[in-house]
């Protein structure tokens, strides 16, 4: 499972997806809407995403972690779009594995994969302004789905 979406995120759905017998550990990481940045008061974040490019990319790292852990055995990850809230996840990841360490150490390289690589941006929402946040520095794309 690899989807950029404008739907609420949940661990369980992600959980669900990687549970196979094989797997003796699973490892999930979920990003969340802070309400601070640099000293900023955060009121929400808005991203945006090429939404194809962004899920083969998810795709590309889920190949690299099969590649890099065999043991590892399933992986879903699911990024959110559009105006998100403070404490609502805009990131979801799970990694099942025949043993923890792989499952663990695998989710924390496509979180910081994902991060590096996936074509989506953040615009950060202060309350006395807004930056937007993105790939490499790259400015963000021309509206492909409308925000939230």
């Amino acid at each position: 499972m690899y989807r950029v979406t404008t739907e609420p995120l949940s661990a369980d759905d992600l959980v669900q997806a990687v549970t196979i017998p094989e797997a003796g550990g699973i490892a999930v990481f979920l990003g969340v809407v802070r309400d601070h940045t640099a000293g900023r008061r955060v009121v929400a974040l808005e991203y945006e995403a090429h939404t194809a490019m962004a899920e083969a990319k998810l795709k590309e790292i889920g190949e690299e972690v099969h590649r890099q852990w065999p043991e590892v055995k399933q992986v879903a990850m699911v990024h959110r779009i559009g105006r998100l809230p403070i404490g609502e996840p805009s990131v979801a990841i799970a990694v099942s594995a025949v043993h923890r360490r792989d499952a663990l150490e695998a989710c924390h390289f496509a979180i910081d994969r994902l991060k590096e690589t996936v074509p989506i941006w953040k615009r950060e929402i202060f309350e006395d302004g807004a930056v937007w946040v993105g790939l490499q520095g790259e400015s963000p794309p021309p509206r492909e789905s409308p925000a939230a």
